[in-house]
């Protein structure tokens, strides 16, 4: 069974960094692309970032320049640094296997949440 973990949100002032990071278990990492997605109170959850297994990566235009994701394989861990945080990326964070941009695991994480305010 597939398990996502995401950890490092927290609270930060607009301009400010933060890590994500996802831990995966249950599959082999390595193998799969992986994408971020966030929630923002009131929206639907929205695509942020995808890393192929083969390095590959994309960005939303939202993100573009500012955010940046990679993966460790050896340690089943995804990762998102967020620079220039804004106010518009106060949201919850969540992890999952993709195709495209599409995640393909039902059951999602909890999600970390990510606020950025003054």
């Amino acid at each position: 069974q597939v398990q996502l973990v995401e950890s490092g949100g927290g609270l930060v002032q607009p301009g400010g960094s933060l890590r994500l990071s996802c831990a995966a278990s249950g599959m082999i990492f390595s193998s799969y692309a992986m994408g971020w997605y966030r929630q923002a109170p009131g929206k639907e959850r929205e695509w942020v970032a995808r890393i192929t297994s083969a390095g590959s990566i994309n960005y939303a235009a939202s993100v573009k320049g500012r955010f940046a994701i990679s993966r460790d394989n050896a340690k089943n861990t995804l990762y998102l640094q967020m620079n220039s945080l804004k106010p518009e990326d106060t949201a919850v964070y969540y992890c999952n296997v993709v195709i495209g941009t599409i995640a393909t695991i039902e059951t999602w994480g909890q999600g970390t949440q990510v606020t950025v305010s003054s």
